[in-house]
């Protein structure tokens, strides 16, 4: 089997080449990447060097070149990474989610329409859902309403409606998953663990938006991978499937975890005002992912250490 992964050049899209490429000696691998400035060659140096993955550098947005990949290199299934993804950049310039997320997607749509491909995967997240109140211990399923509070929440609902609409009209083999929080090791320091892991490195104020008490859901990236593994093999076509591992924090607690594995003073720690739109709490239902064989093996409490360790080494 030929897989194009695009935006595998990114945090997660480089960690889930890793995983499948790992797990699957027989298939081969494209990796697309518009090598912005989330996007590093670096993230799958060591990967480059096996003859089964093939490096393009190009945009998902460029139709003309997209065609002309799919002719060239025949993919049988897409895994669809690749978007804008960093909440407050959205804010201040909104224009770029929607040519990326939504066109962009569309052009893959259109390109794995026309050349018969057996499953598009199209990677999203629980933001499209909104928010949640920080008390009553309500979860996100897949039936919940797509109540998106940001623009970069907003573009991805819009790109998981369009690809829900090319298998409802033209029975395209789709299927999405919506994930929480990810963390782990090579993410761009302007996500919150490796930026605080930075700032105190560097023993600058950490900024924490509002009281901190904001809630996310986190998993571990491996077990992002290993999901997304599942649905291919295993979900159904057309389905949604939702992705966490179930351990809620509080941002400010999480922050605070990271300055213990630092050894540095909660003391840096500098409240700003709070990010606009900000969502309160995200938590996520599993049960439907976990009805296919799938659940999580890795915990904050077991990695975060040696994650913290590996970027201590390299910011």
């Amino acid at each position: 089997m030929k897989i194009l992964v695009t935006g595998g050049c990114g945090f997660i899209g480089s960690h889930f080449l890793r995983y499948m490429m790992k797990t699957y000696s027989g298939d081969s691998f494209i990796c697309l990447d518009a090598l912005t400035y989330a996007g590093n060659k670096n993230n799958i140096k060591e990967l480059l060097e096996d003859s089964r993955l093939t490096m393009i550098e190009g945009n998902i947005r460029d139709a003309s070149f997209v065609d002309t990949l799919f002719v060239t290199y025949k993919p049988d299934v897409v895994v669809h990474f690749a978007a804008e993804t960093h909440v407050d950049r959205s804010i201040t310039g909104p224009q770029v989610f929607l040519e990326t997320n939504v066109i962009g997607t569309g052009v893959l749509l259109d390109a794995c329409l026309r050349h018969g491909i057996e499953r598009f995967h199209h990677v999203s997240t629980d933001e499209v859902y909104g928010t949640l109140p920080l008390q009553g211990g309500s979860l996100f399923t897949e039936q919940s309403l797509l109540t998106p509070t940001s623009p970069y929440a907003a573009s991805k609902a819009s790109s998981d409606l369009l690809v829900l609409s090319y298998h409802k009209t033209y029975g395209l083999p789709i299927t999405i998953s919506r994930c929480s929080n990810n963390y782990g090791t090579h993410q761009y320091p302007e996500k919150l663990i490796p930026l605080m892991i930075q700032k105190a490195l560097q023993v600058e104020p950490l900024p924490v938006y509002g009281d901190g008490l904001n809630v996310r859901d986190w998993i571990h990236v491996v077990d992002h991978c290993r999901a997304i593994d599942c649905i291919l093999q295993k979900g159904k076509v057309g389905e949604v499937y939702n992705v966490g591992a179930g351990e809620e924090i509080s941002n400010i607690k999480l922050v605070k975890r990271m300055l213990d594995v630092l050894g540095k003073s909660h003391e840096l720690i500098t409240y700003v005002p709070d990010r606009l739109g900000h969502d309160l709490r995200y938590a996520i239902d599993s049960s439907k992912l976990e009805s296919l064989g799938w659940k999580s093996e890795y915990t904050m409490k077991d990695t975060l250490k040696g994650i913290v360790e590996w970027y201590r080494k390299r910011l």
